[in-house]
């Protein structure tokens, strides 16, 4: 199919820039019963890192376990400038989280971050696909030796899914909001406020050709059911959905619905007192602008 070729063109162009934006980074907390019950027995997983030991750091918000493959401690390059570097960047992230999203999680959420290989070896039977990280009570991420602009992406992706959870434990929220929210965030946190030509593109053929996504069918816990293609496109359409509440409503009018929705939690009742619309009528408009 072309949309086929599309995406894999929309892949291979923004890969490098991106670091994967659109790539599958998480699977929900309720859809990894079996990621939950793996990372419930921490004790054991944490005995197998890239140099056996998980190295423990908290800040105000976090608490940190890293063991990804860095032999020194200090200097410009040692664990411990690392370690400070990503409890930074959460802290700057959790700011930015109650600014745009009006979520600030009163719980320390854990974050662990592990050596890619042994991130790999652990947890790659649970995806379809390739995953950079996840959340299943805590924060789990394919580490690096050093932050850069990918693992920023994806520990401000998996923050708000530990947001949002820290909020309302109980809630259900679909995954196209869910997605979409934590799409939204980690390129607006990093300065991207639009979505691009070529992820236009491949939205606006998948519209005219009858393979976009209604979002009833997004509005299951996860995607984990889709294939990396179909998922990659249910990922690029759940961020363009609220990419489209912003750009026609504004940046206040998704942190007054984000508020209402967790303290509420009725998403319908959100979405009229912040939109003056239902879903479907909201939908109708985001669909109508791709035509």
């Amino acid at each position: 199919m072309q949309i086929l070729n599309l995406l894999k063109s929309l892949r291979n162009s923004e890969q490098n820039r991106l670091h994967r934006g659109f790539a599958i980074r998480w699977v929900s907390r309720s859809a990894l019963l079996l990621g939950a019950l793996l990372l419930a027995s921490g004790g054991a997983a944490r005995d197998r890192g890239a140099d056996g030991t998980f190295e423990r750091r908290s800040s105000p918000h976090f608490d940190l376990y890293q063991d990804v493959d860095i032999d020194d401690v200090g200097g410009l390059y040692g664990s411990r400038r690392f370690e400070q570097q990503v409890l930074d960047t959460l802290e700057r992230a959790y700011d930015a989280l109650d600014r745009f999203l009006g979520l600030r999680p009163s719980r320390k959420i854990q974050v662990v971050v592990y050596d890619p290989a042994i991130f790999e070896r652990q947890f790659s039977g649970l995806f379809r696909f390739s995953a950079a990280g996840f959340y299943a009570g805590e924060i789990s991420v394919r580490g690096a030796t050093k932050v850069h602009v990918g693992l920023v992406r994806v520990l401000h992706h998996e923050l708000v899914h530990a947001a949002l959870d820290a909020a309302a434990p109980s809630a259900f929220f679909p995954g196209w909001l869910n997605e979409g929210l934590a799409e939204w965030f980690e390129a607006r946190a990093l300065g991207k406020r639009h979505l691009y030509g070529r992820e236009l593109e491949l939205l606006s053929h998948a519209q005219r050709t009858g393979e976009l996504y209604p979002l009833s069918y997004l509005s299951g816990r996860s995607f984990a059911r889709l294939g990396p293609d179909s998922a990659r496109l249910a990922y690029l359409q759940s961020y363009a959905m609220v990419e489209f509440l912003v750009r026609r409503y504004g940046e206040r009018s998704l942190r007054d619905f984000c508020r209402d929705l967790v303290h509420r939690r009725d998403l319908d009742r959100a979405l009229r007192r912040a939109y003056r619309a239902d879903l479907a009528e909201l939908e109708a408009r985001f669909v109508a602008e791709l035509s």
